[in-house]
């Protein structure tokens, strides 16, 4: 095993090629750009043999690589932000084809306006698709978990598309010490993939195609898709035993940290939970007990072991990296329901919005959410999300707003909010 100084999108394009993968449909978007920029030089370099063709579009792409995968092939793409959800028609239609591939998704703050700037609307934006989702906070983890991806993709209970997600710039261009595994020991945990519906060949034809269906018969196969969805939580305890057996590191659904006595969690998911960590160590050394909690599996929700991780707790506060216009945080209302019928749900459960478009996330507004958990600061509306924004964040608007001629006051849609 050696150990490498790597970006997360090299980290993205080590699982792929370690993942020995046989083709690799791609089309550039900031911040993944990298992912495949890797990937393509391999090709060329033959240090992989997998296949590298670039598409029009992430449309085609996507297209692309679900036919492939019904062809039997192992298949990897990435892209991010935009592209996504350019993306998105083909993400249902490759889901409902039931063919098993993994895309990394790069987050990147949705336009407009425009930003390069990490928030999680793209992947979010995607949670209905079909597809599984697994969020990274490591380079390490990355890698890890497109290997990861692999394994309950192919796995006959699942049979569906992988989104791997890490924060862009943040991640994806942030170097950190990663462990790339050996290559035998990746083929123990990763054998070659043995398709489990008939692929097609043009030596032995086989009729693949979507009919017009009626009503009764496409409810059995969407809610057969959702089953199949849920089953990948069985699967990924069965994955990571294997990969902790194998490797050495463990990764559950759920990733707590200090939360074994903690009265007070904090929720957060992706890169930006490192910070709150941070904070929770700082915390528990003036003797607070506060913890984190961060989802590594978005869909299927884990909502057995988050309710199991939140129960008991005197306050839990959701830091949501995104926005839905018209709700608020969608972390948030996703955790809400799944406690609304817990005996033991939190009395104290808070939803704040922050780090949209990769805007920091300092230790001094972690303070202001711990402080309104334990109830020292109040919340001008409980029921409402709290926008984490500081005084200087809004002199710069301010004066931005000046330059451009406009008028400087406090809007009231920002007054709950600073």
């Amino acid at each position: 095993m050696a150990r490498k100084l790597m970006t997360g999108n090299a980290a993205a394009a080590w699982g792929a090629r370690l993942a020995e993968v046989d083709y690799v449909p791609a089309f550039p978007i900031t911040p993944q750009t990298e992912i495949i920029e890797t990937l393509c030089r391999w090709s060329e370099t033959g240090e992989m043999t997998g296949k590298f063709v670039t598409f029009d579009s992430e449309h085609s792409m996507i297209t692309a690589a679900g036919a492939a995968a019904a062809t039997g092939v192992r298949t990897f793409t990435a892209t991010s932000s935009q592209g996504l959800v350019y993306a998105m028609e083909a993400l249902y239609t490759v889901s409902g084809w039931r063919v098993p591939f993994v895309l990394v998704n790069v987050s990147r703050g949705l336009s407009s306006p425009i930003t390069l700037g990490p928030d999680h609307n793209d992947v979010l934006a995607a949670r209905d698709t079909g597809l599984i989702q697994l969020h990274a906070e490591t380079c390490q983890e990355v890698l890890d978990t497109v290997l990861m991806a692999y394994r309950i993709a192919e796995d006959i209970r699942v049979s569906i598309p992988v989104l791997v997600n890490m924060d862009g710039f943040y991640l994806s261009f942030t170097r950190e010490p990663v462990d790339i595994p050996e290559i035998e020991q990746v083929r123990e945990f990763l054998p070659s993939f043995q398709p489990n519906h008939p692929p097609f060949r043009a030596s032995k034809p086989v009729a693949h195609g979507v009919a017009v269906l009626d009503g009764g018969t496409y409810s059995y196969f969407r809610y057969q898709m959702h089953r199949a969805v849920e089953n990948a939580l069985e699967v990924h305890t069965e994955v990571a035993e294997d990969f902790e057996r194998i490797f050495g590191r463990r990764y559950s659904t759920l990733d707590a940290y200090q939360l074994l006595d903690a009265d007070h969690v904090i929720v957060m998911a992706g890169s930006f939970a490192t910070k709150g960590k941070a904070a929770v160590n700082r915390w528990r050394q003036q003797g607070q007990r506060v913890g984190l909690l961060r989802p590594r599996m978005i869909r299927p929700k884990p909502t057995k072991d988050l309710i199991s991780a939140l129960s008991n707790r005197i306050a839990v506060g959701v830091i949501d990296q995104n926005l839905s216009p018209g709700l608020g945080g969608i972390l948030y209302h996703e955790i809400a329901s799944t406690l609304a019928s817990c005996p033991q749900r939190p009395s104290v459960l808070r939803s704040f919005i922050g780090g949209l478009g990769g805007k920091d996330i300092s230790q001094a507004e972690l303070d202001h959410v711990l402080h309104v958990l334990d109830g020292s600061e109040p919340m001008d509306d409980p029921a409402e999300p709290e926008l984490l924004f500081t005084e200087n964040e809004w002199q710069q608007v301010q004066r931005r707003l000046a330059l451009a001629g406009k008028p400087t006051e406090l809007e009231s849609s920002m007054e709950g909010g600073l």
